[in-house]
Protein backbone atom coordinates (compact mmCIF):
# COMPACT_ATOMS: atom_id res chain seq x y z
CA UNK A 1 0.00 0.00 0.00
CA UNK A 2 1.34 3.45 -0.91
CA UNK A 3 1.99 5.85 1.91
CA UNK A 4 -0.32 8.89 2.13
CA UNK A 5 2.79 10.86 3.12
CA UNK A 6 4.44 12.14 -0.04
CA UNK A 7 7.96 12.14 1.41
CA UNK A 8 7.97 8.32 1.54
CA UNK A 9 7.88 5.92 -1.37
CA UNK A 10 5.86 2.68 -1.54
CA UNK A 11 8.63 0.87 0.40
CA UNK A 12 8.73 3.48 3.14
CA UNK A 13 12.02 5.02 2.03
CA UNK A 14 12.31 8.79 2.36
CA UNK A 15 12.43 10.80 -0.83
CA UNK A 16 12.24 14.30 -2.21
CA UNK A 17 8.89 14.61 -4.01
CA UNK A 18 9.20 14.86 -7.79
CA UNK A 19 7.42 18.08 -8.79
CA UNK A 20 8.54 18.04 -12.43
CA UNK A 21 5.03 17.58 -13.83
CA UNK A 22 3.39 20.19 -11.61
CA UNK A 23 2.53 23.53 -13.21
CA UNK A 24 4.32 26.69 -12.16
CA UNK A 25 1.92 28.90 -10.22
CA UNK A 26 2.14 31.89 -7.91
CA UNK A 27 2.65 30.55 -4.39
CA UNK A 28 2.29 32.50 -1.15
CA UNK A 29 2.54 31.42 2.47
CA UNK A 30 2.06 33.47 5.60
CA UNK A 31 3.18 32.15 8.99
CA UNK A 32 3.15 33.72 12.43
CA UNK A 33 4.37 33.14 15.94
CA UNK A 34 4.46 34.92 19.25
CA UNK A 35 7.06 35.76 21.88
CA UNK A 36 5.91 36.22 25.48
CA UNK A 37 8.21 38.20 27.75
CA UNK A 38 8.39 40.63 30.63
CA UNK A 39 6.83 44.03 29.82
CA UNK A 40 10.18 45.80 30.32
CA UNK A 41 11.83 43.47 27.81
CA UNK A 42 9.25 44.30 25.19
CA UNK A 43 9.74 48.02 25.89
CA UNK A 44 13.50 47.65 25.41
CA UNK A 45 12.90 45.92 22.06
CA UNK A 46 10.32 48.41 20.79
CA UNK A 47 12.33 51.42 21.97
CA UNK A 48 15.42 49.95 20.29
CA UNK A 49 17.46 50.15 23.51
CA UNK A 50 18.94 46.62 23.56
CA UNK A 51 22.67 46.49 24.22
CA UNK A 52 23.24 44.24 21.18
CA UNK A 53 21.53 46.64 18.77
CA UNK A 54 18.21 46.92 16.97
CA UNK A 55 16.62 43.57 17.86
CA UNK A 56 13.81 43.75 15.31
CA UNK A 57 16.03 44.62 12.36
CA UNK A 58 18.51 41.86 13.18
CA UNK A 59 15.61 39.41 13.59
CA UNK A 60 14.10 40.58 10.28
CA UNK A 61 17.39 39.91 8.46
CA UNK A 62 17.78 36.53 10.19
CA UNK A 63 14.24 35.53 9.13
CA UNK A 64 14.84 36.55 5.52
CA UNK A 65 18.12 34.63 5.40
CA UNK A 66 16.49 31.58 7.00
CA UNK A 67 13.66 31.55 4.44
CA UNK A 68 16.22 31.64 1.62
CA UNK A 69 18.14 28.71 3.14
CA UNK A 70 15.26 26.49 4.26
CA UNK A 71 16.33 23.70 1.89
CA UNK A 72 19.66 23.52 3.75
CA UNK A 73 17.92 23.11 7.10
CA UNK A 74 15.03 20.75 6.29
CA UNK A 75 16.27 17.70 4.39
CA UNK A 76 13.44 17.08 1.92
CA UNK A 77 12.56 20.69 1.06
CA UNK A 78 13.08 21.80 -2.52
CA UNK A 79 15.51 24.58 -3.36
CA UNK A 80 13.36 27.53 -4.37
CA UNK A 81 14.06 30.89 -5.88
CA UNK A 82 12.01 33.15 -3.65
CA UNK A 83 10.43 36.26 -5.12
CA UNK A 84 9.81 38.03 -1.79
CA UNK A 85 10.23 37.52 1.94
CA UNK A 86 8.66 40.04 4.31
CA UNK A 87 8.72 39.98 8.09
CA UNK A 88 6.75 42.23 10.39
CA UNK A 89 6.56 42.59 14.16
CA UNK A 90 3.52 43.69 16.12
CA UNK A 91 3.13 44.10 19.89
CA UNK A 92 -0.09 42.32 20.88
CA UNK A 93 -0.14 43.69 24.41
CA UNK A 94 2.50 44.74 26.96
CA UNK A 95 4.01 41.22 27.10
CA UNK A 96 3.64 39.69 23.65
CA UNK A 97 5.27 40.35 20.30
CA UNK A 98 3.80 38.78 17.16
CA UNK A 99 6.12 37.89 14.29
CA UNK A 100 4.65 37.37 10.84
CA UNK A 101 6.41 36.24 7.67
CA UNK A 102 5.03 36.34 4.14
CA UNK A 103 6.89 34.47 1.41
CA UNK A 104 6.09 34.34 -2.32
CA UNK A 105 7.46 32.59 -5.37
CA UNK A 106 6.51 31.39 -8.82
CA UNK A 107 7.08 27.67 -8.59
CA UNK A 108 5.97 24.06 -8.63
CA UNK A 109 5.85 23.68 -4.87
CA UNK A 110 4.71 25.81 -1.96
CA UNK A 111 6.61 28.07 0.41
CA UNK A 112 4.98 27.07 3.70
CA UNK A 113 8.23 25.74 5.16
CA UNK A 114 10.07 28.90 4.17
CA UNK A 115 7.51 31.10 5.96
CA UNK A 116 7.54 28.89 9.07
CA UNK A 117 11.34 28.82 9.09
CA UNK A 118 11.50 32.61 8.76
CA UNK A 119 9.24 33.07 11.82
CA UNK A 120 11.11 30.44 13.83
CA UNK A 121 14.56 31.89 13.20
CA UNK A 122 13.37 35.48 13.72
CA UNK A 123 11.91 34.41 17.09
CA UNK A 124 15.13 32.63 18.08
CA UNK A 125 17.10 35.73 17.09
CA UNK A 126 14.96 37.94 19.33
CA UNK A 127 15.51 35.47 22.16
CA UNK A 128 19.27 35.45 21.58
CA UNK A 129 19.48 39.22 21.59
CA UNK A 130 17.55 39.76 24.84
CA UNK A 131 18.27 36.60 26.83
CA UNK A 132 20.66 38.54 29.06
CA UNK A 133 17.76 40.65 30.34
CA UNK A 134 14.93 38.06 30.18
CA UNK A 135 15.68 34.33 30.21
CA UNK A 136 12.00 33.57 30.81
CA UNK A 137 11.02 34.66 27.30
CA UNK A 138 8.81 32.04 25.62
CA UNK A 139 8.41 31.33 21.91
CA UNK A 140 4.92 30.02 21.20
CA UNK A 141 2.20 29.35 18.67
CA UNK A 142 4.23 29.19 15.48
CA UNK A 143 1.85 28.14 12.72
CA UNK A 144 0.89 28.47 9.09
CA UNK A 145 -1.71 31.23 8.87
CA UNK A 146 -2.44 31.12 5.15
CA UNK A 147 -1.21 29.69 1.87
CA UNK A 148 -2.29 30.13 -1.72
CA UNK A 149 -1.42 28.52 -5.04
CA UNK A 150 -0.96 25.00 -6.22
CA UNK A 151 -3.43 22.16 -6.60
CA UNK A 152 -4.88 22.47 -3.10
CA UNK A 153 -5.58 26.20 -3.54
CA UNK A 154 -6.06 28.46 -0.55
CA UNK A 155 -5.71 27.46 3.09
CA UNK A 156 -6.62 29.86 5.87
CA UNK A 157 -6.04 28.80 9.48
CA UNK A 158 -9.32 29.05 11.42
CA UNK A 159 -7.71 31.36 13.96
CA UNK A 160 -5.63 33.38 11.49
CA UNK A 161 -5.32 37.12 11.84
CA UNK A 162 -5.45 39.04 8.60
CA UNK A 163 -3.73 42.04 10.19
CA UNK A 164 -3.04 42.68 13.86
CA UNK A 165 -5.53 45.27 15.02
CA UNK A 166 -3.81 46.38 18.18
CA UNK A 167 -0.22 46.94 17.17
CA UNK A 168 2.02 48.93 14.95
CA UNK A 169 3.89 47.38 12.10
CA UNK A 170 7.54 47.94 12.73
CA UNK A 171 8.44 47.36 9.10
CA UNK A 172 9.61 50.72 7.79
CA UNK A 173 8.57 49.81 4.23
CA UNK A 174 4.89 49.15 4.94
Amino acid sequence: MASPLTHFDERGASRMVDVTAKPITLRMARAAGCLRMAPETLRVILDRRAAKGDVLEVARLAGILAAKRTDELIPLCHSLGLEAVELSFHPCDDQRLRIEARVTTQGRTGVEMEALTAVSIAALTVYDMVKAIDRSLVIESIRLEEKTGGRSGRFLHPEAQSHPSDGIDTNPDS
